[in-house]
């Protein structure tokens, strides 16, 4: 039986302002128990941004987070998927593009998120790994 992305998708994700700080983006993870939100600048989206994108692209690097914007750490393009599409194409789009989590539109609108820890996904696209670097900073084993 084919199954749709909107079958397992995550409805309704946070949104956050572009312009919100790092600081109360990870407040709002921490309270709602989530490790991903949507940030919008106005009424476009420009990226999903997690918990890890907070420590390491803010964190990290010694920037304050009070003073340095959501906006500052969302990397690369919004990948998306349709509601309708197959959960298998949709996992092979997220595999080709290496991608944890995809935004999910219907007729050009946000309606969801698609994650990689689904187990529906799991079962249609696999593990999705990099190699992990050592402590000297050369690549780790080769899955």
């Amino acid at each position: 039986m084919t199954r749709n992305v909107r079958d397992i998708m995550t409805s309704a994700p946070t949104a956050v302002e572009a312009s919100a700080s790092v600081a109360s983006v990870a407040g709002i993870m921490r309270d709602q128990s989530i490790d991903v939100v949507l940030v919008m600048d106005e009424d476009e989206a420009m990226g999903l941004v997690s918990d890890r994108d907070l420590v390491v692209g803010a964190v990290a690097d010694g920037a304050d987070p009070r003073q340095m914007t959501v906006a500052q750490v969302v990397r690369g393009d919004l990948l998306t998927v349709d509601a309708d599409d197959d959960v298998t194409h949709a996992a092979g789009a997220m595999r080709e593009h290496e991608a944890r989590r995809v935004a999910v539109v219907e007729d050009g609108e946000l309606v969801g998120l698609l994650c990689l820890d689904d187990p529906a996904v799991q079962g249609q696209i696999g593990s999705i790994t990099s190699p992990t670097p050592d402590l000297y900073g050369s690549p780790g084993p080769s899955a």
